[in-house]
C-alpha cells in the first residue's frame, strides 16, 4: 500500500506513535509518506521506503497567524495526487482531520481520497473538548472514513463527549519489544546513575496534566528511604516548576534534567523504577516503553493507563494526587529484592501483549476495510 500519515513531528505521544506506526509499515514493505511541518523527531536517518514532504506556510502581514491548516490541505492533495496514495492516515484531531476533510473536497469525490482519524488523548480532553473547537472536532469524527482510538477509555470518552454513534475502533499504542529491552550495561555506559543508586525516571513533555510537582514530591520520599537518583526527561512549560520545587525541597543534587532526548532507552535502562503520577492518560506510551525495558511503574489510576499496567502486578496506581500512597508502594518496590524482580519481569510480560507486531496489522486491516468500502 502506499500511505499517507499526517501527525506533529514533535515530541508527544501522538507524534511517537504515528512515526513509529509509519517506520513498522515501511519495513513491511509499505510507502509511508509523512506529512508535517517539520520532519518527524524519530525519523532521524535514511529509512526505506519513508518519504517525508514539509508544508509551507505563507508568512503574509494580513494573516496575524500563519494558516496551518489549509496550507496541510493543499500539500495533502498535491501528494495524494502526485503518489497516488491508496489512504490517508491523521493523528489528532484538530487540524489534522479538518485539513483531511478540506482536502477530500479539494480532490472532488471522484478521486478515491479516503482517510483514518486516530484520535490520541487531549486532541479529544482538552483541545477538541473546548468550546472553540468541539462541533469542529464533532464534525471531524462523524466524517472521517474510519476512526481509532488508543484505549477503551478514551473510545467511550468520545462517545460520551461528542455523542458518537460512528463506529469507533481501539488498536492500542504499541512498543517494539526487540528494541525496548533490558541492558544491564546501561548504568554503566551512561554513567549518570551509579552503581550504589537506584534510578528513577519520568520521560514527558512537563505540560501541566503530568503532574511533575508529584514527580518531585514523591523522588523526595523515597530519597529519605532509599539512596538515589531522578532522571528527568523531556522539557516544556513545567521544567522551570521542576526545578523550583527540587530546590526548594533542597534535592537538586539527587536530580537530573537530560532535557529532550531521541533515544531514551539507555536512560530507561539505567534506572529501576518509572514514575507516571499524570492528572490523565489516554494510555501511556512512556509507560509501556518503560514496561518493555522491565520497570515496573507507578501511576495514576486516572484514564487508560490502567489498561496497560497491571496493578499489583507490575506497577501500583493511585489517585493523582496520592503522593503518599505512591511513595509507600515505591519504597516497599525498591527495598524488597524479591518482590522487585518479580515485578520487573511481570512487566516485561505485559509489555509484550502490546508489541508492535500485534497491533500493526489491526492497522491493516482497518486501512484495507476502508480503501474496499
Amino acid at each position: 500500500m502506499k500511505i499517507g500519515i499526517i501527525c506533529y513531528p514533535t515530541y508527544g505521544g501522538s507524534g511517537v506513535v504515528a512515526t513509529e506506526l509509519g517506520i513498522e509499515l515501511a519495513k513491511l514493505g509499505n510507502e509511508v509518506h509523512f506529512i508535517s511541518y517539520e520532519q518527524p523527531f524519530k525519523i532521524t536517518d535514511y529509512l526505506e521506503n519513508i518519504y517525508f514532504h514539509g508544508v509551507d506556510v505563507l508568512e503574509y502581514p494580513l494573516f496575524k497567524y500563519p494558516p496551518y491548516s489549509l496550507s496541510l490541505s493543499v500539500k495533502m492533495a498535491e501528494i495524494f495526487e502526485e503518489n497516488n496514495l491508496d489512504i490517508m492516515h491523521v493523528h489528532y484531531a484538530i487540524p489534522h482531520a479538518a485539513s483531511a476533510f478540506l482536502t477530500k473536497k479539494i480532490l472532488g469525490r471522484n478521486s478515491g481520497f479516503k482517510f483514518i482519524t486516530t484520535l490520541h488523548g487531549t486532541d479529544i480532553t482538552v483541545v477538541g473538548n473546548h468550546h472553540s473547537f468541539y462541533k469542529l472536532t464533532k464534525f471531524c469524527i462523524e466524517n472521517s472514513d474510519a476512526i481509532s482510538c488508543v484505549s477503551d477509555y478514551l473510545k467511550n470518552l468520545t462517545e460520551k463527549t461528542f455523542k458518537i454513534d460512528k463506529k469507533i475502533d481501539v488498536i492500542y499504542n504499541f512498543v517494539d519489544t526487540r528494541v525496548y529491552k533490558k541492558d544491564y550495561s546501561s548504568k554503566e555506559n551512561t554513567g549518570i546513575v551509579k552503581k550504589d543508586e537506584t534510578g528513577i525516571i519520568h520521560i514527558s513533555n512537563f505540560r501541566p496534566v503530568k503532574n511533575i510537582k508529584n514527580v518531585i514530591g514523591i523522588f523526595n520520599r523515597i530519597s529519605r528511604e532509599v539512596k538515589s537518583k531522578l532522571l528527568l526527561v523531556g522539557e516544556g512549560p513545567d521544567t522551570s516548576v521542576a526545578k523550583e520545587i527540587a530546590r526548594n525541597l533542597d534535592i537538586e543534587e539527587k536530580i537530573v534534567f537530560l532535557g529532550r532526548k531521541d533515544n531514551v532507552i539507555p536512560f530507561l535502562n539505567s534506572c529501576d523504577l518509572y514514575l507516571l503520577p499524570s492528572k490523565s492518560e489516554s494510555f501511556g506510551v512512556s509507560a509501556l516503553e518503560a514496561l518493555s525495558c522491565g520497570l515496573p511503574v507507578i501511576g495514576t489510576n486516572v484514564g487508560g493507563l490502567n489498561e496497560v499496567v497491571a496493578h499489583g502486578l507490575c506497577g501500583f496506581l493511585y489517585s493523582p494526587d496520592d503522593v503518599e500512597k505512591m511513595s509507600v508502594s515505591a519504597i516497599e518496590l525498591l527495598t524488597d529484592k524479591t518482590k522487585f524482580e518479580k515485578f520487573s519481569l511481570n512487566a516485561r510480560k505485559r509489555a509484550l501483549d502490546f508489541d508492535s507486531k500485534k497491533m500493526i496489522p489491526a492497522y491493516i486491516k482497518l486501512y484495507e476495510k476502508v480503501i474496499k468500502e
